[in-house]
């Protein structure tokens, strides 16, 4: 049964989606999506910001919204002389050229402004960008366009150019710091901040003593660290006073009919900064459809409770499946036992230790992250995280291609299975 209410959360990423794809149509993010193309448009209406990037990466007005105001304009008063209606057109025509050439500086500028936000600092980006080329545009508003395309203040920018002599001067003892920070490195290159700092303190002329605070923040910028050996995150964590439960599949993730059988695990979305995303996934047995998932911060019992509550409001009920996973301590909970036992789950449970026991699952999670990530370790930041794994998992569901599915998508695959079942007589 198709998914007839969407959370608001979905709603917005949907919009996000759109919004955030270079040169995304409508009809293919529904299509991604697996809904009708009125049910977007309604969303963009509702929660858009009236931004779209084009294809080539620029950020444009929503070409939804530039067709309902040429038509408004075409039409006119109903009735007007034809000195009336020269008026008119002239006066709007004016304001079309007007408004051309508007958008041809702004276009202009933020193709100028697209290599600045790529740098460190944002803000600082913007002012230096506005900095660079407030002579250029000088004769089309100058620092007061620059500043409003930019989205950034006036003051605060003209307080930033102020303060500019006082910032040569850190970054010119940054530099000094950073040459001796690389000379005690190079001689042992497991020394973290706090162990540099007391070298560099214990050699230090007098008044020249740093704070270990200003010596990690130099070894960041200069990707300067100490040797650590990467560990394994670990997203089971048996708990041994919680609920414990029979394995009702002994391996055999397969189902006879649509919302039967489930299985779900929780996986890690490593980001840039070193810490993590969590995801928590429901999947059909019969299908391998993502019937339900949820990302957060966190691994509490919340997150698993959210995916659940996914899949129950796709398929409508789970009164009378089954839902499998590993015995981490979210799913042996109290709580989450009683979510379960609330919508009439059934559930059960691998053996400790063994990956096997749910295979499906934990391949589900291997294929997401090595086609969304790639050859890259880790995403960027959160909100690219969670646009580019959201993009996945809907496009897993209505376009990607699945072999247990004969190569059709999961949700076509249940489509048309259905229409092949025999009907009751």
């Amino acid at each position: 049964m198709a998914r007839k209410n969407y959370s608001e959360e979905f709603r917005r990423q949907a919009v996000d989606l759109y919004e955030s794809t270079p040169g995304a149509t409508v009809r293919g993010i529904a299509e991604d999506l697996g809904i009708v193309r009125g049910t977007l448009r309604h969303w963009l209406e509702v929660y858009g910001t009236g931004k779209k990037t084009a294809a080539d990466g620029t950020l444009t007005s929503n070409p939804l919204q530039s067709k309902t105001t040429t038509k408004s304009m075409a039409a006119g008063p109903a009735e007007e002389t034809p000195e009336q209606k020269i008026a008119r057109l002239e006066a709007e025509n004016a304001a079309l050229r007007a408004e051309t050439t508007k958008l041809t500086t702004e276009r202009e500028i933020l193709q100028r402004a697209a290599k600045y936000f790529g740098r460190g600092d944002a803000l600082v980006s913007r002012f230096q960008f506005v900095a660079d080329n407030s002579a250029t545009f000088a004769d089309r508003g100058g620092v007061k366009r620059l500043c409003e395309l930019v989205e950034v203040e006036r003051s605060s920018y003209y307080a930033w150019l102020n303060a500019a002599p006082a910032r040569e001067e850190r970054a010119r003892a940054d530099a000094e710091l950073a040459a001796r920070i690389r000379a005690v490195h190079a001689e042992d290159n497991t020394c973290g901040a706090p162990r540099i700092t007391a070298e560099l303190n214990d050699n230090a002329p007098a008044g020249g003593r740093v704070n270990h605070k200003r010596v990690a923040r130099v070894m960041r910028l200069e990707g300067i660290r100490g040797y650590v050996k990467k560990r394994r995150v670990r997203t089971t964590v048996p708990e041994p006073s919680g609920q414990k439960y029979p394995d009702l599949l002994k391996r055999d993730f397969t189902a006879e009919a649509p919302n039967r059988r489930y299985v779900g695990d929780i996986t890690y979305l490593p980001l840039s900064d070193g810490t993590n995303l969590y995801l928590a996934t429901v999947i059909d047995c019969y299908s391998r459809r993502l019937t339900g998932w949820a990302i957060a911060d966190h691994m509490r019992t919340e997150l698993v409770e959210d995916a659940l509550k996914a899949a129950a409001a796709t398929r409508g009920s789970l009164k009378g499946a089954i839902f499998h996973s590993d015995h981490g301590s979210v799913y042996c909970s109290k709580t989450y036992a009683k979510l379960c036992k609330k919508l009439g789950v059934t559930q059960s449970m691998g053996a400790v230790g063994s990956s096997a026991d749910n295979a499906l699952a934990e391949s589900f999670n291997a294929t997401m992250k090595r086609e969304v990530l790639q050859d890259a370790a880790c995403w960027s930041d959160e909100l690219t995280c969670r646009r580019q794994v959201f993009k996945w998992l809907v496009r897993y569901n209505t376009r990607r291609r699945h072999t247990w599915c004969g190569y059709l998508s999961p949700s076509t695959y249940e489509a048309q299975r259905a229409a092949t079942l025999p009907t009751a007589a």
